[in-house]
């Protein structure tokens, strides 16, 4: 299948909108924090296989649930398919043949949390007939995996054996096995495909549902060990053996196109900085070295648009950078990808994330400082906007994002980013955002809460502290030595000062807010000597690390015991630290926080107010850790929690 089709673009469609999805308001000097509180309207934009049908899902008013609307591609003004899912509440969907499309979903059934990353809310797959116009639901506690393109009406599925998600984001969870099943959607039928024991888990798949890749920990020598198996084979052969305590990654990300036997891992391979390798998972060895930068960690794989004709085939490759930096090896992507930059508005970060299967029509993500998220259709060579995640907010209120680099006081080169206001002059008033994780790689595109305070005149700036991905293994595993923890605070610090120094922050009026890792940053900075701060707001922080190392470990791997004891003992603990605190402090938490318990604000709480310090309280009710669990109630809440803190009592007068 060719790409021609899609080389013509007609620029000038990009204003037709479909008005029920485009709604916008008038141009004004601030945001109403209303605006950002609401949930994305539109989302999760998808086209069927032949082309014929798009659906989205989308959120209607403050308090509304997510449906699905299904439109006629050839008349977007034709009366929708509506689809509801109460009691439950959809999370996403997409389609597997031109007649089905499956949803993830999930309801709340319990008022309190279990455990580490056992929530509050239960998971289910199901699935739309479009020609019997009726819902088929599988089972409880199921996510979905995946599609399977080369076979019509099934899909991969997993089942916990508790009531908790596999938590794919952290490479030591694997003590709590799935299953995995291929399901029928038309018949029901479940077919065991293989399942994780407490040795081996973290399975991969390849585009076809053969398991491909596991990973596991041998506690006898304290190693990672990594798995491989051929499509047809049944056991799991033995491809490599790393040292846990170095934390080196070696991801499997994708697999050959035409050579079953090679793979792509993302992994440093002896060097500094993560690259993209080919891989022989028959041999164990390394075939060649496809990208590497000098600088920033290769991020993830980009794969062909056309998931029906080309399903997991890589295209190219995206890593960090001053903003996402895509690579291509298909010189016919690379420029469809061009012609649509320059076609579509405050072009940043673009996708084509839904394709036809005659590649003829395909949908189309931008996103970026200055656009929350704008989902495009392009059909015979016409770029039509669908809808926007948030349509009340209109591009130039929005502020621009700017990469810094600076030094640490220890000679480090560190990266960052600030959100600068659009009204006002340097120095700002600056928030000082550290990231959660806080192992994790950010690369902002459009970043919520830093809007929000830019559109009230604070500069935001997110450091990429020591321990943050993306800027080599060093930079991310030094954070467990005992010298590498008092640096992952220097770090935000450091950045601060130099921003001061540059003349865009003003020394008087800095304060730090920050969520989960980001929170507890926040927490350790409210006792800094000298301090350099006029407030802090942690918010789902851990205030207790040993509260937060047995809840840890209550529920995990030996690996994860492991890596938990070296990540929180030794570490500075806010909760001993409360008799230092020597500035005003804003609390947040939400009352069902799965991964760092509610009862470390009310440890804290009961803790800093029997020293009598200046401490504010902002608990968000039903509230989990995670961003997609703050509904509009929580989120204007702690929006406007937020800006009353920093404008009223953060210092003297307000920042």
């Amino acid at each position: 299948m060719g790409m021609k089709v899609m080389k013509n673009i007609v620029t000038g469609a990009v204003g037709a909108c479909a008005a029920v999805f485009c709604q916008t308001a008038s141009a004004q000097e601030e945001i109403p924090l209303e605006y950002f509180a609401l949930r994305e309207v539109i989302q999760n934009v998808e086209l069927s296989p032949d082309g014929k049908h798009l659906s989205l899902m989308k959120i209607e008013g403050r308090t509304g649930d997510p449906i699905i609307e299904i439109y006629k591609t050839d008349d977007l003004t034709e009366k929708p398919i509506r689809l509801g899912a109460d009691p439950m509440e959809f999370v996403g969907h997409n389609w597997v043949s031109d007649d089905l499309i499956v949803f993830g979903a999930r309801q709340r059934i319990r008022k309190r949390i279990e455990g580490y990353n056992q929530g509050v809310f239960e998971n289910v797959v199901a699935s739309y007939s479009m020609k019997d116009e009726k819902f088929s639901r599988f089972g409880s506690n199921t996510q979905l995996v995946g599609s399977l393109p080369d076979q019509p009406n099934k899909v991969l599925i997993s089942k916990s054996r508790s009531n908790a998600s596999f938590d794919q984001d952290d490479p030591f969870a694997f003590a709590r096995p799935r299953e995995f099943y291929e399901l029928n959607l038309e018949t029901g039928a479940q077919k065991l495909i293989i399942k994780e024991n407490n040795s081996i888990g973290g399975i991969g798949f390849d585009p076809q549902g053969n398991p491909r890749s596991a990973f596991g920990f041998d506690p006898s020598t304290q190693e990672q060990v990594y798995y491989g198996r051929m499509p047809g084979e049944n056991s799991w052969r033995e491809v490599l053996r790393r040292s846990t305590f170095n934390l080196e990654d070696f991801g499997p990300v994708g697999f050959v196109k035409d050579n079953p036997a090679h793979g792509y891992i993302i992994t440093t391979n002896g060097n500094d900085v993560y690259g993209l390798w080919e891989y022989d998972w028959e041999t164990g060895e390394y075939v060649d070295l496809v990208f590497r930068d000098e600088a920033a960690d290769v991020r993830n794989v980009l794969t062909h648009p056309n998931g029906w004709e080309r399903p997991g085939e890589v295209i190219g490759l995206e890593h960090y950078g001053p903003k996402p930096m895509k690579v291509f090896f298909d010189e016919e992507i690379e420029a469809l990808y061009s012609q649509l930059e320059a076609a579509i508005p405050n072009a940043y970060d673009l996708s084509i994330n839904s394709m036809s299967r005659d590649s003829s029509r395909y949908i189309v993500f931008n996103v970026g400082p200055r656009d929350p998220g704008t989902y495009y259709l392009v059909k015979d060579g016409q770029l039509r906007v669908i809808g926007k995640h948030s349509p009340l907010i209109r591009p130039e209120q929005l502020a621009d994002v700017e990469f810094v680099e600076y030094f640490a006081r220890d000679g480090r080169k560190i990266r960052g980013y600030i959100t600068v206001p659009n009204s006002g002059d340097a120095p700002y008033p600056t928030v000082v955002m550290p990231h959660g994780g806080c192992f994790v790689g950010e690369m902002p595109t459009y970043d919520e809460w830093a809007q929000v305070m830019a559109s009230r005149g604070y500069m935001v700036f997110q450091p990429q502290y020591l321990c943050s991905r993306g800027w080599g293994q060093k930079h991310f595993a030094d954070f467990l030595t005992p010298e590498g923890k008092p640096k992952m605070q220097t770090d935000k610090h450091d950045g601060a000062l130099y921003l001061v120094e540059q003349g865009l922050a003003d020394l008087d009026r800095l304060a730090m807010y920050g969520w989960s890792y980001g929170g507890y940053a926040a927490g350790v900075a409210a006792s800094l000597e000298p301090q350099i701060y006029q407030c802090v707001l942690p918010g789902a922080a851990v205030l207790d690390t040993n509260l937060q190392y047995q809840y840890n470990i209550r529920n995990t791997s030996k690996a994860g015991e492991w890596f938990s004891k070296n990540r929180y003992l030794g570490a500075v603990n806010p909760i001993d630290e409360v008799e230092k605190v020597n500035v005003p402090m804003l609390l947040i938490h939400g009352a069902v926080d799965q991964r760092v318990p509610y009862e470390h604000f009310k440890r804290y709480v009961k803790a800093i107010e029997g020293k009598g310090k200046d401490v504010q309280e902002l608990v968000l009710e039903e509230a989990d850790h995670f961003y997609n669990t703050l509904y509009y109630r929580h989120q204007i809440k702690l929006y406007e929690g937020i800006i009353d803190f920093l404008d009223n009592d953060c210092g003297p007068g307000g920042l």
